[in-house]
């Protein structure tokens, strides 16, 4: 970057960027919801804002009565580990001693006014609008997931059948974490990996996973499985998956077995026997490109465990 493409920040003693060259896209690619709340983090609200990460977490905590918790939180090294994992850009953060901290909509804005500099005053209304598109696009799934959620529940009254269906619309009208479907934009790496990873967290004696493309992504999404859980994946004879990388998953999280099939084409997930979703995407690439996860009816489990 040339020199006439940088000013000297007055408050922090460090060079911010004047000219702020990225995208909407970029910036949306930037929002995480983790804790069910949309933010931002510290790192890649310093790169939007053209300061270091220490400058924005030190201006940050000078002014720390300006940040109470629905502003900014610390990740858990729970949810620090999840998102290294998965993203690669945030490797150099697995050993630090410094939590990543998140920051709110309202959060952003704030950090832009104690920065007090042009550039991140002006990125931060960027910022915002991208909170508030981001808003306005699941608001304008909800009504289509409501009439879908109707439709199913009069289904099920008139035929006085599938009863899973059934609690399953209700915890989704609830709230509930899973509902019976799900879509994933392209660039939400997070949010699919926590995804898959609590939807693993669900079967409590056995999981079957039908994927032709794993590899230790894949094993470490289903490293997330209840101690009692059995793990079968059935994919292609060519996979990258090891025998060493088996042994090693079953000596701390036993049992897993491999199969190789070459029908499948698609991906299924079958959890207890009972639960089957179909993935629009391998299990080890959710959120890179747009994809969808649904729920399927139970009765199609049987043929599929016969062609394992």
């Amino acid at each position: 970057m040339r020199m006439s493409d940088k000013k000297q920040n007055l408050v922090s003693g460090e060079f911010a960027v004047e000219k702020f060259d990225h995208n909407d896209d970029f910036i949306k690619s930037r929002i995480f919801t983790v804790r069910g709340v949309q933010v931002v983090l510290d790192r890649d609200l310093a790169e939007l804002y053209g300061v270091q990460t220490k400058v924005l977490n030190q201006a940050v905590k000078r002014n720390a009565n300006r940040f109470p918790p629905e502003f900014m939180f610390a990740l858990t090294d729970e949810e620090t580990e999840e998102l290294v994992t998965n993203c690669d850009r945030f490797r150099s953060v697995r050993h630090s001693s410094v939590p990543m901290r998140a920051f709110s909509e309202h959060g952003v804005i704030m950090v832009a006014s104690v920065l007090k500099s042009d550039i991140a005053a002006q990125v931060s209304i960027r910022i915002a609008r991208a909170f508030v598109a981001m808003r306005k696009a699941l608001a304008s799934i909800a009504p289509i997931m409501a009439r879908l959620e109707v439709a199913e529940r009069r289904q099920i009254i008139d035929q006085q059948q599938n009863e899973e269906r059934f609690d399953t619309i209700f915890k989704a009208m609830d709230g509930g974490d899973f509902p019976p479907q799900k879509v994933f934009f392209e660039g939400k790496h997070y949010d699919a990996y926590s995804f898959a990873r609590k939807l693993i967290r669900k079967a409590a004696k056995s999981i079957v996973l039908v994927d032709g493309y794993c590899d230790d992504v894949t094993l470490d999404i289903l490293a997330a499985k209840r101690g009692g859980a059995n793990v079968t994946i059935a994919t292609v004879a060519k996979t990258p998956i090891t025998q060493t990388a088996i042994e090693k998953f079953n000596k701390q999280n036993p049992t897993l077995t491999v199969k190789t099939t070459g029908v499948f084409h698609d991906r299924f997930l079958i959890l207890d026997g009972k639960e089957l979703y179909h993935f629009g995407a391998s299990l080890k690439n959710l959120g890179r490109r747009y994809c969808a996860v649904s729920k399927m009816d139970a009765m199609f489990i049987p043929s599929i465990m016969e062609r394992i």
